[in-house]
């Protein structure tokens, strides 16, 4: 039995999945965080949250670094880990740093670094001729304008330090690029109390369907486990409103994707104890890198895989935490393809109504959560909005899209807010 350190998570499916995965193949952990009642306020009523199910739940500072490190150094001098993970791109640093501190196995620590900023990670793919759009960083008003013109609209504004979408907006002119900028200015420290960089983004607006490829690393070797189509909506912001594995693509774009990406982690570094999630717009000039997350996909695109493939990236990603091979074996599962669609408010109010009575069990579905009347709704701008989402797999072929489109839209008739 080994002994992990999880450090914070997201509340969402991975904060599930990976408890279990540790569970499942022996292993133990202590849970270390800065705010329990996070926790608590997300586990369903009368439930306790499993990461609280750990065999330490340990409060500390956990965005003080340079504070967190000399204490964990005592709690493995007396608890002796393992390997440290966490799901949460906000403390992905944070893990590498302990990872180096503990002498565990992981990532480089400036490597995850430059992973997670994604200003950094432009810098560092353009360095090495990995082709992504063209950008600028800028901090000042005068600068950025400047920079937009140069680069031409439509662009995209980012910040280069926040997740899930937010703040992610198409700009056609400078006075939407004011807009999207006062708005970024106005949200100055993250979900987890961290304080932002206060400089922006300014991406070329790229064409083309976008894809994510998944990948494990171990001991210097990065195995691609598949392709993953996404759709966007919600403009002008950048809304994922489903997914599909495998992406229905043509045998040399998936090649071309897995390259591209493959190249981007060499790049950064990311080629020993990472499973990452590396997303690619297929533009008419080709390929091109959109960001790195060194860590496995959220929006159960890791669920998707498993239906498919039998492989466990959850799993995958406690392995690799502890500097063992990954069992990445896949097994006829019977599906040939899975997908997932997600209900996206377009307006703001308290949802009235929203049949999903029977979906559940409807042929091919695997999963259908839905929130319940009387929740506040809030247009949907980032993928932290979604009132639910329907998951589908198709036995014979790359139908699983089509199946969750079609359940979606009888949703949708029933969907009432006010």
């Amino acid at each position: 039995m080994a002994h992990l350190l999880v450090v914070e998570s997201w509340v969402g499916s991975m904060s599930r999945l990976l408890p279990r995965a540790i569970r499942e193949n022996g292993h133990a952990f202590t849970f270390l965080t800065r705010d329990l009642h996070h926790y608590l306020r997300s586990a369903p009523e009368g439930t306790a949250h499993p990461l609280l199910g750990a065999r330490n739940v340990i409060t500390a500072d956990t965005n003080d670094i340079e504070a967190l490190l000399p204490e964990v150094e005592r709690l493995h001098g007396v608890l002796g880990f393992d390997g440290v993970v966490t799901s949460c791109d906000y403390y992905l640093p944070t893990v590498a740093r302990i990872a180096g501190r503990l002498g565990l196995p992981g990532p480089g620590p400036q490597a995850v670094e430059n992973a997670c900023r994604k200003d950094a990670t432009r810098r560092v793919l353009d360095d090495a001729a990995v082709p992504g759009p063209r950008f600028a960083v800028r901090e000042e008003w005068a600068d950025i304008a400047r920079a937009a013109r140069e680069i031409g609209y439509p662009l995209v504004v980012k910040p280069v330090d926040l997740c899930a979408g937010m703040y992610v907006r198409r700009v056609d002119d400078e006075a939407q690029l004011a807009a999207a900028c006062r708005a970024l200015a106005d949200f100055p420290v993250n979900a987890r109390g961290q304080r932002r960089t206060p400089v922006v983004l300014l991406e070329e607006l790229l064409d083309g369907p976008e894809v994510s490829v998944e990948t494990v690393a171990h001991a210097g070797a990065v195995q691609v486990v598949g392709v993953t189509d996404k759709s966007v909506g919600g403009a002008p912001a950048f809304v994922e409103t489903g997914h599909m594995f495998p992406a229905a693509l043509p045998p040399g774009e998936t090649e071309a994707a897995e390259q591209t990406a493959l190249a981007a982690l060499k790049a950064l570094g990311l080629t020993d104890g990472v499973v990452a999630h590396t997303e690619i717009k297929l533009t008419s000039a080709g390929p091109r890198v959109v960001e790195v997350n060194p860590r496995p996909a959220g929006n159960r695109i890791t669920e998707l895989i498993r239906h498919v493939t039998g492989i466990d990236l959850a799993a995958a990603c406690v392995d690799v935490a502890l500097g063992r091979a990954p069992d990445l074996r896949r097994v006829d599962t019977g599906l040939r393809s899975a997908a997932i669609g997600f209900l996206v408010p377009e307006s703001s109010g308290t949802l009235e109504a929203l049949d999903g009575s029977g979906v559940r069990d409807l042929p091919g579905v695997l999963e259908a959560q839905l929130a319940e009347p009387g929740k506040a709704v809030k247009a949907a701008g980032s993928n932290n909005e979604y009132l639910g989402h329907v998951m589908a797999g198709d036995t014979d072929g790359p139908g699983a899209r089509e199946r969750v489109e079609g359940l979606l839209d009888g949703l949708r008739a029933g969907l009432v807010i006010r």
